[in-house]
């Protein structure tokens, strides 16, 4: 554990990008109606909610995946290269897929699964190649 890296800029930044890649990945340029359809939700829904609540625990909880990659990213011996495969593995190969086994007993649609599972398989590549490059 003592060549332990955890470059504490980095993993906010990661968690930054949460938002960032959100905005623009559920946005109506993107899969906004897609996701809306698929979640059966209308504009009059999405402007019900309490977005200080919403983003708000969703910062916390993208400080905390980005801490969590971190620390497994930590190695003095990471590199980019490793920090982008592992975050590619990450998400795809653990959270993506665990999401996708719930999608399926809930009875989701793909599509719902392909929009949702490729924007947590982006952000976990994303952020691994953040803190495998700024070390």
């Amino acid at each position: 554990m003592e060549n332990m890296i955890i470059n504490h800029w980095a993993v906010l930044a990661s968690a930054i990008f949460n938002l960032v890649l959100g905005a623009i990945w559920y946005s109506p340029a993107l899969f906004y109606n897609g996701w809306k359809k698929a979640n059966n939700l209308t504009d009059e829904d999405i402007k019900k909610s309490n977005l200080i609540k919403t983003y708000g625990i969703s910062f916390l909880l993208a400080y905390l995946m980005s801490y969590n990659l971190a620390f497994f990213l930590g190695d003095a011996n990471t590199d980019w290269q490793w920090g982008l495969t592992a975050g590619f593995l990450t998400g795809f190969g653990w959270a993506a897929a665990i999401f996708t086994a719930i999608a399926l007993f809930e009875q989701k649609s793909w599509k719902y699964i392909f929009i949702n599972g490729g924007y947590i398989t982006i952000y976990f590549t994303v952020i691994g190649f953040i803190l495998g490059i700024w070390r």
